[in-house]
């Protein structure tokens, strides 16, 4: 069996840290086995579903490397669904319903009102053919529900949740096909995975319901299902699922610094036992990618622990992986000095604008105005082509007796207008002489 995985997005809006994760745990199942990751648009709400949130959704997977192996979309496959619809309806597990949403609310307020569960009742069942004509010739159109087998029970082995098991006697008919013709999401997606061979379904634990009927689908379409793994969901630091999950997609991400390859490792590890680690290469992450370390907890998805690794990410990143996103100028000689001071790529920009100047550097104190003049007519002196900085320094604490923070704050002040960053002896050559002095001579 060759493993095969789908991602499987709407298009009707962009894509959310939730589904990103999703799309990944599929990507790192499907390479760890050596198998296929595919792209499947569930484009079957031809209403909602736009073309720019297509394009939108194939740009986020490819900026985090997750290329699929292939690609469907349901919009190109009404066909298929039309035929198997057939196929079900002429084996009786599929019916037409005629009541309206009014009438199966009420139902189910009754139900409720009683103390049970709001299971649909199969009245459409009872109806004979003339009933149907009548209500048909009235202009009632049905919507179509899938016949659940209550003689067979339902069960898997979840490769996250563990042995799940369903009475279908306490499930409803789960609703197939609208009135309108249109379809909802549970059988065209039973027929999709059919048809793609997806060996492993990989999805939040708000679709087990779903899973279950799914189950019997796949049986009354004589396929084999594929194994299951329904992931908790992503929670906020509250606590709880969090709506603002819902607005953190790649534009956000992109728009705050974040690499790709942070938000992979973060993703990879929420909601298991392993320990998230800042790995710039995903290939670690593949290889221990293994849903038994999954818990069923909620996976918290902290944007400051996501902050913390993407620093720690920056600072593996070679001079080839980020030039293009460099200032004019900036070689790879000046980003091995200036990447250990960085959070985010883009604060390269702060620290050569220090290094070209010219820098704002606060008012000296009144002692430390001789001391930098002397500084200047040093720096002045020494040989740039060693180690200036050294040799600046050596010889001010040989005729001052400064040292420590009396030494090196005022000069690092001056030369660069910040009481911090990257190693001066560094950063100084960078700088270079002439710009050095006459920072020194400035104050």
């Amino acid at each position: 069996m060759t493993v095969t995985t789908r991602f499987a997005p709407s298009p009707t809006g962009g894509l959310h840290v939730g589904n990103l994760r999703t799309a990944l745990h599929n990507w790192l199942f499907a390479r760890r086995h050596g198998g296929r990751f595919l792209l499947r648009i569930d484009d079957t709400d031809l209403a909602r579903s736009e073309e720019r949130h297509v394009d939108s959704i194939r740009a986020d997977l490819a900026w985090l490397g997750l290329i699929p192996d292939g690609e469907e979309r349901q919009s190109a496959r009404f066909d298929r669904y039309e035929a198997r619809f057939a196929d079900l309806i002429a084996a009786g597990r599929v019916y037409p319903a005629y009541e309206t949403a009014e009438e199966l609310d009420l139902k189910r307020k009754v139900l409720l009102g009683r103390g049970l569960p709001p299971v649909y009742d199969r009245a459409a069942l009872a109806l004979s053919d003339a009933d149907r004509t009548r209500l048909e010739v009235e202009g009632v159109q049905p919507h179509w529900r899938f016949r659940l087998d209550h003689e067979a029970g339902i069960e898997w082995d979840d490769l996250v949740r563990g042995p799940q098991r369903f009475d279908p006697k306490t499930m409803s008919d789960p609703v197939v096909r609208r009135a309108d013709g249109s379809w909802l999401y549970l059988l065209p997606s039973v027929i999709d995975d059919i048809d793609m061979g997806v060996s492993h379904v990989v999805r939040g634990e708000d679709h087990v319901s779903n899973t279950a009927t799914q189950l019997q689908m796949f049986s009354a379409l004589g396929a084999t299902p594929p194994a299951f793994a329904h992931e908790a969901l992503l929670t906020g630091n509250e606590g709880k699922l969090s709506k603002r999950l819902g607005s953190l997609g790649v534009a956000h991400f992109r728009e705050i610094g974040i690499e790709p390859q942070a938000l992979i490792a973060l993703l990879a590890r929420l909601g298991t036992s392993d320990p998230v680690e800042p790995f710039a290469d995903p290939a670690p992450l593949i290889e221990g990618f293994d849903f038994a370390r999954f818990g069923r907890a909620p996976a918290r998805f902290d944007e400051a622990e996501l902050a913390q690794l993407n620093a720690r990410i920056v600072h593996q990143l070679g001079f080839d992986r980020v030039a293009a996103r460099l200032p004019a100028g900036m070689d790879a000689a000046a980003w091995e000095v200036i990447r250990p001071n960085l959070s985010t790529v883009a604060a390269a920009a702060d620290w050569w604008a220090v290094v070209e100047g010219p820098v704002e550097s606060p008012a000296p104190a009144e002692e430390d105005r001789p001391f930098l003049a002397r500084a200047a007519a040093i720096a002045a002196a020494i040989d740039w082509s060693a180690d200036p900085w050294h040799a600046l320094t050596t010889a001010l604490k040989a005729e001052t007796d400064r040292k420590g923070r009396a030494l090196f704050l005022p000069l690092r002040l001056a030369l660069t207008g910040r009481d911090h960053g990257p190693d001066m002896a560094a950063l100084l050559p960078l700088i270079g002489k002439d710009r050095a002095i006459a920072r020194l001579s400035a104050v």
